[in-house]
């Protein structure tokens, strides 16, 4: 029987997406952009929101004005025509018809060479939320899952004279992504970190990694990975420190993997009091002739935990920090580097030398211009809450976000901590799942402690999770005194647990709404209760000595869509700090003040070592 292809294939084809879904651009695909020839794509894209994923189900990529039979076709879209919009950036403050949406929206913006390639061109992004697909002249280049991670794809055989280039981003809540359907942030949209071109050669140096691995004797650790379509036959590389006088060289294995350990004398320690770098360079030469070189400004220092201590440096530091997300009132997602710089100054005027990066990878910015001001850093991947942690797709999304993650920062000497984790039950599949993410962080980077921010057990009233054992340093979120109001509890729990290894209050706080002018004080959620919930936490914290840092929630009020009641108005309002970052409220005080008094005591215990 003739099956009569009446149908439009748009309109009726509910498997649309399956052409879309391979390749996957995962972090292996990931080029060390250091002294690169980049070519930027900033600046203005045309830009549409495409709630029915139209561009998907009907190839507008294709830019098709005839259908198979030849026949003229009329056309629902216009690229050049669209709005502007600036990438970096998020949509939702580009219009307020875009503030709340979620879903697929179009990016497009055409481009050519500014001069003539003899090499290989990547495509690279700093981040797209949450789903990007990659299309360039009509091809459909790969797709890239996880929201804040970067990533690049080869566009080499692909480029034309002129260059048609599409982005469909998705911010679109789905269950086996990380995060997952239920987060407490805002959950912005688009292309909000940079885009670029990077030009290498035909065979070239894909990765660079260095970092200290012996104090005592000045032991780097170098690793490298050359690429290309063919191996040079007769090829070294070169590693140098000009500052320090080092120059060593050593030969490329064939499967293109390389290491060496060069001894730095007079190597001077980053740590926050002396954020100290060297410029560091590695060239790739073949029978003589330079074929790549890669630079970077990394700083060198150690990091490790014995029995209840943090150490960097070989001393022990307490680490005095906050919890602070990747948003303005102005640019959300998409902060500029004066905006970081401003959230470190403030940071710093609390006694700071600590930030966790909540809850996300914030942009590459954040751990550079730490490196630069002597900031350290706990970053994280967004396993939030409740995940499908028996899903194999939710693993593979967190393993990925992690890998890239990882492999963007490591020579950031700024990031001692990877936290695989946030608020998640002690369930069988949630430490099987997290367990993978602990082993695969210590795999990947032996180099840094590992943790997750975990739950108080409130049934026994201990510091307690399976995951401690898999962990460097145990993370513990609590909310006494605000979502429970009985501090006998939190006193219960921090005099009877006995933990082996060294523990951060990853979270606590409150709410802190502004009095009304007619002087109401003392309310639930005000300042004035904010302040005490404060002070009475401190208090703890002085006498328990396995507490080695603590990240009060949060620096900045932020945006939330979970959070509408009439005091909070979209915000959560736990920030020490107001959103617009123009007033500090009464507990920023009581912090500053805290960790005053650390300070100045290691201080004196460092003047008599």
């Amino acid at each position: 029987m003739e099956i009569i292809k009446n149908f439009v294939d748009n309109i009726h084809n509910d498997d649309y997406k399956s052409d879309y879904e391979f390749p996957v651009i995962q972090g292996e695909s990931m080029i060390f952009p250091g002294g690169r020839k980049k070519q930027s794509l900033n600046g203005e894209w045309n830009f549409s929101v495409d709630q029915y994923d139209n561009c998907l189900r009907a190839k507008w990529f294709l830019e098709q004005e005839t259908n198979d039979e030849g026949r003229n076709i009329p056309l629902d879209y216009a690229f050049d025509d669209w709005d502007k919009i600036i990438v970096p950036g998020v949509w939702n403050l580009a219009k307020p018809e875009y503030f709340y949406y979620e879903g697929p929206a179009v990016y497009s913006r055409r481009f050519s060479l500014e001069e003539e390639n003899k090499g290989r061109v990547f495509l690279k992004f700093g981040a797209v939320s949450y789903e990007a697909r990659i299309f360039l002249n009509g091809i459909f280049l790969g797709i890239h899952k996880g929201g804040s991670t970067p990533f690049t794809v080869e566009i080499t055989t692909h480029l034309q004279a002129e260059n048609r280039l599409i982005v469909i981003a998705d911010n679109k809540r789905r269950k086996e992504q990380i995060p997952s359907e239920n987060t407490d942030w805002f959950l912005y949209g688009g292309i909000y970190r940079e885009v670029s071109l990077l030009f290498v050669t035909d065979v070239y140096i894909k990765n660079m990694k260095a970092g200290l691995i012996d104090r005592e004797n000045g032991t780097i650790e170098v690793t490298a990975l050359i690429e290309g379509e063919e191996k040079p036959t007769d090829s070294e590389l070169t590693f140098s420190i000009p500052e320090l006088n080092i120059e060593v060289t050593f030969p490329v294995s064939e499967d293109g993997t390389c290491t060496v350990y060069v001894n730095a004398e007079n190597l001077s320690l980053w740590s926050p009091e002396n954020p100290k770098r060297y410029q560091v360079l590695l060239t790739l030469r073949d029978k003589g002739a330079v074929k790549d070189e890669v630079t970077d400004v990394i700083g060198f220092r150690t990091i490790e935990t014995k029995d209840r201590k943090i150490l960097l440096n070989g001393r022990e530091i307490f680490l005095r920090g906050a919890c602070l997300h990747e948003e303005t009132e102005e640019h959300g997602k998409a902060v500029t580097k004066d905006e970081i710089r401003e959230a470190f100054q403030r940071a710093k005027n609390m006694n700071c030398n600590f930030l966790r990066l909540a809850h996300y990878p914030h942009t590459q910015w954040v751990s550079e211009i730490a490196d630069e001001e002597g900031i350290l850093l706990w970053e994280e991947i967004p396993v939030y809450w409740w995940i499908d942690f028996s899903n194999t797709l939710a693993l593979n999304d967190a393993r990925n976000q992690l890998s890239e993650l990882i492999s963007r920062d490591f020579n950031r000497a700024s990031v001692i901590i990877w936290s695989v984790g946030n608020e998640n039950p002690d369930t069988d599949a949630r430490y099987q799942f997290m367990k993978d993410l602990a082993e695969t962080a210590k795999k990947l980077d032996p180099s840094r402690l590992i943790t997750a921010a975990c739950l108080v057990d409130t049934v026994n009233l201990r510091i307690s999770d399976r995951l401690e054992n898999h962990l460097d340093i145990i993370g513990l979120n609590e909310y006494y005194g605000w979502y429970d109001p009985d501090y006998e509890k939190l006193t219960e729990i921090l005099n009877g647990s006995h933990p082996g290894k060294p523990v951060i209050i990853s979270e606590f706080g409150a709410d802190g709404y502004q009095a009304d002018k007619s002087g109401r004080k003392n309310v639930r959620g005000s300042e004035e209760e904010q302040e005490k919930i404060y002070q009475r936490q401190v208090e703890l914290f002085r006498k328990t000595d396995y507490i080695k840092g603590t990240t009060p929630w949060i620096l900045y009020d932020f945006r939330t869509p979970k959070r509408l009641g009439a005091y909070q108005k979209g915000y959560n309002i736990k920030g020490l700090v107001t959103a617009d970052r123009k007033r500090e409220k009464p507990a920023f005080e009581v912090m500053k003040n805290f960790y005053e008094e650390i300070k100045n005591h290691e201080g004196s215990d460092r003047e008599t070592v």
